[in-house]
Formats: structure tokens, sequence, C-alpha cells
């Protein structure tokens, strides 16, 4: 059965990667659709049914995952008597959405009485980070002294798909964590919720409730969680900063970068168009 090979996968891989959280909901909605199917029924067809049952590109993830627990499977407990033929979605352009400084503003504005979103936000948009690692920050991977911030907890794995150098901490974030980490003291977490009806503090793990109710506050169109990250990678290409220090900042290939983010620099192709 398909929910052995996702339960077998979930249970003794996905803990171990930086990306847990995600892959987590990818199997959480695969097991909706193919848990009471078996290996052998997967084929085109039946991807591309799935791929029918919701947005394409969330589909094309899951099916990413289940294509690598199934080769689990078969190198763990197999051999299976026929390995399965998938069909993903192809790829997705990169997403062009930012925030200009006034959007910032109308988000962070609208996100006031949120005060995990508001650390959230400032640090998506001063660090670049992902929101996985934004989320699961804790105060012991920021040293003050040296002004850096490590994206990986001391001991654990890195996913070898994401980089996650360390980063450089700017005067505007730095007084920002300055003031937190006064009023925090001892909490662990950077990034947690608490309130009146919940009180005590608490991961967050999933601000997507939250994000919903701010974003439609803020009466910005087409912003993810993931547009801090491009919104802080844009500025600094505006900025002029150069490609190679920008990837070093954001984690990212310089290839990428260039591909994505290059046309938005003061002096993209300066030089061509001008001979």
């Amino acid at each position: 059965m398909i929910a052995e090979v996702l339960a077998a996968y979930g249970s003794e891989v996905a803990p171990n990667k930086a990306s847990a959280r995600n892959m987590g909901y990818n199997i959480s909605s695969l097991l909706k659709w193919w848990g009471d199917k078996h290996v052998s029924d997967i084929s085109k067809k039946t991807c591309r049914e799935y791929v029918k049952s919701k947005a394409e590109q969330a589909a094309g993830q899951d099916l990413k995952i289940l294509r690598i627990a199934v080769k689990y499977w078969n190198d763990e407990y197999g051999p299976l008597d026929a390995m399965p033929v998938f069909e993903v979605p192809a790829g997705y352009p990169p997403k062009e959405r930012w925030l200009t400084r006034s959007e910032a503003a109308r988000l962070l504005w609208a996100a006031r009485r949120y005060q995990h979103l508001r650390r959230f936000i400032l640090l998506g948009l001063y660090t670049g980070s992902r929101p996985g690692v934004i989320l699961r920050l804790r105060w012991s991977q920021i040293d003050f002294g040296s002004e850096v911030m490590s994206r990986t907890p001391a001991g654990r794995i890195q996913d070898k798909k994401k980089r996650a150098p360390k980063v450089k901490l700017g005067w505007r974030i730095m007084s920002h964590l300055r003031r937190w980490k006064r009023m925090d003291g001892d909490h662990k977490l950077v990034c947690y919720f608490t309130g009146p009806k919940h009180p005590g503090i608490r991961e967050v793990k999933d601000p997507h409730g939250a994000w919903k109710i701010v974003i439609k506050a803020s009466k910005l169109e087409g912003v993810t969680r993931h547009t801090l990250r491009h919104t802080r990678a844009t500025w600094m290409a505006q900025a002029g900063v150069p490609l190679w220090e920008a990837a070093g900042f954001l984690g990212m290939t310089v290839k990428t970068l260039e591909q994505v983010y290059a046309h938005h620099s003061p002096t993209f192709q300066e030089n061509a168009a001008n001979i």
C-alpha cells in the first residue's frame, strides 16, 4: 500500500531533512488521494488525475515526494516487482512578486497585532532566509558579538539541496533583535506565539491562518511568505550588491540569482546597451 510507503519515508527519512515540515504537508496531502492505493496503481494516467484534483504546482511537489518515497521503499524494503512510471508537471518560472519599501511598511502595519508575524516579516526582509529557517530560529543561533546568524541549529544536518549559510546581520535587524532579546529573556525561540487565550510560549509551526488575515488587511496582491525572500534579493540587486556577495548572503547559487534577479540591478546590461 502507498500508505505504508509514505509512512516509512515520513518516519525514517523526512525528520532528518531541513524541509521536514513541508514534507509533512506533502505526505498528508498525498495520503488523502493515494493512501488506499497500491504502488502498482501509480502511472502517468493516475498522476495526471491527481494533478487535476488540486493546484498543479502543489500537486507537482507532492508527486516529487511520492517518487522519492517509492524509490526509498524499493531500496530499503524491496525490490518492488516493477518501478512505477511517474508524470510530474514541469517546473514553473520563478515568481517576480516583490515588495516595495512602502508595501513592506503596509504589511508590517497589518501585522501589528501579531508579534510572531512581525518578527517573521522583519527577519525575512532583512536576512532573506526561507520561512522554515525563520520559524525554527532560536536565540542560540544569534551571535550578538559578531552580528552573525546561523541558519542551521547546532547539530542539525543541512539539506544539501537547500543551502543555509550563516548570514551577516545589518544594523536595522540587529536593533530589532537586541530589543526582542531584552523582552524575551530566557525564551529559546525568536518567533513564537503567545496571547491571553494561549498563555505560555508556543512554536509557530504554520502561521497560515494569521498570514491570510494579515495579507487581506494589507490589501497586497500575490504576496506569499516566500515573497519576503524574493524582496530581499530584489532590494540587493537594486542597490547594486555584487552577485557573488548577494548569492552568499541568501544561500543561492550565482546562476540562480543572475537568472531571476539580475535585471533589477541599476547596471543591468549597461555596457552591452551603450556600445
